[in-house]
């Protein structure tokens, strides 16, 4: 494994670190009127970057018994989706500060881009160690286009269904997740499929994962006015 000094290691974090910073301020900035307490966020956001250590073990696992990479890319997907949703779950979706449609969406986006962070600082680490600032900015910017819209998109898709679900009973709240997450998973697996299979025309699957982002917003939107109501439903076991 090598070793990195400690001005690769900080110049790589701050680069992993400040795109989801960006990325968070907009998501947050969008459910301003109702925000969420700042510890918490902070709690979840470390809770997504924690996640990326419990992922890289289970991946690894994963290589020894499945030989064909595309469908391994697809395990690994849904290994992050559903891990990252575990991390978030625990600390934040079960909080009595959960109190909103909306408020799933945050927090799952919140621990997705933690998790971000982390993924992109690993991958910048080589770049940055070589002094090749070129190869270093292009991956940043990609990776902050691409990786960091991808998950916050596709760990929000199951914030999302759980929000939408959040005034129904509980089946159809445990339908929603379930098929939230399938949801994310599915996304998640596409944009790395077409990322690798399209790798001469990487910026028509940056456009395509735009779209889906514009179409997220609408919903998100949505979401957060739906989140005026003044209810809250009992647990329905």
């Amino acid at each position: 494994m090598q070793n990195f000094d400690y001005q690769t290691i900080g110049i790589a974090l701050l680069g992993g670190l400040i795109p989801a910073f960006i990325w968070l301020w907009f998501w947050l900035k969008e459910d301003s009127a109702n925000p969420e307490p700042k510890g918490l966020l902070l709690l979840t956001f470390i809770g997504g970057i924690l996640s990326v250590f419990a992922v890289l073990p289970l991946q690894r696992m994963t290589e020894g018994f499945i030989s064909n990479e595309q469908t391994l890319l697809y395990v690994w997907a849904g290994l992050e989706e559903i891990v990252k949703y575990f991390f978030v779950a625990i600390i934040a979706l079960r909080s009595r500060h959960c109190d909103e449609p909306v408020d799933f969406a945050i927090y799952m986006i919140t621990g997705a881009l933690g998790f971000a962070a982390l993924e992109n600082t690993l991958f910048l680490l080589d770049p940055v160690s070589l002094k090749d600032s070129i190869v270093s900015l292009l991956t940043g910017n990609l990776r902050f286009i691409g990786s960091m819209l991808l998950h916050a998109v596709a760990s929000g898709v199951i914030g999302m269904a759980m929000g939408f679900a959040y005034y129904k009973n509980f089946a159809r709240r445990e339908f929603a997740l379930f098929t939230g997450l399938a949801l994310s998973i599915a996304l998640h697996s596409a944009f790395n499929y077409f990322i690798i299979n399209s790798s001469q025309n990487v910026f028509s699957v940056f456009t395509l994962l735009w779209i889906v982002t514009i179409v997220f917003i609408f919903l998100f939107e949505l979401l957060r006015r739906l989140s005026g109501r003044n209810y809250r439903p009992r647990f329905e076991h």
